[in-house]
């Protein structure tokens, strides 16, 4: 575990620096049987973890919120439309010049204009779907690349 730890923090680890945005109420379904190693397992294989966030809405419980936070992952509570939180916070990453790949799990078409926009910045860009599924095809078809997550 050392040894990963100190390549995810090596400077001159070459690989892709990546930036996760989990829709939680999208993807934390029972329905899915994702978790959050799934997740942080999912943006590792993809590159250099430099963001790693999960948005929720104000129903997540105290639980979830600790869990996401032990295992890495900058928690975002809204009270309002997780979506648009994410959405907005992901265009402005996508403009800054700080990762190499944006990668976003949900299942939710919503986000089909912040995949093409970052595309367009330069980015490679990756839909992660929760499961067969989940899967959105506008999402696919909008990205780079496809990761299903195993169910």
């Amino acid at each position: 575990m050392f040894d990963r730890l100190r390549a995810r923090f090596d400077v001159g680890d070459d690989r892709p620096t990546v930036g996760l945005f989990v829709d939680g109420p999208n993807v934390l379904r029972d329905e899915f049987d994702v978790d959050l190693d799934d997740l942080r397992t999912a943006a590792e294989d993809l590159g250099r973890v430099g963001v790693l966030r999960l948005y929720l809405d104000e129903h997540a419980t105290p639980g979830l919120i600790q869990a996401a936070e032990a295992r890495g992952f900058e928690v975002i509570v809204t009270s309002g439309d997780v979506d648009v939180k994410l959405a907005v916070d992901a265009t402005a990453l996508a403009g800054e010049d700080a990762i190499d790949r944006l990668a976003i799990a949900s299942r939710d078409t919503d986000f089909k204009p912040v995949l093409e926009h970052a595309g367009r910045t330069g980015l490679e860009t990756i839909a992660i779907a929760p499961g067969s599924y989940g899967r959105s095809d506008a999402l696919r078809n909008a990205a780079d690349e496809a990761v299903t997550l195993d169910e």
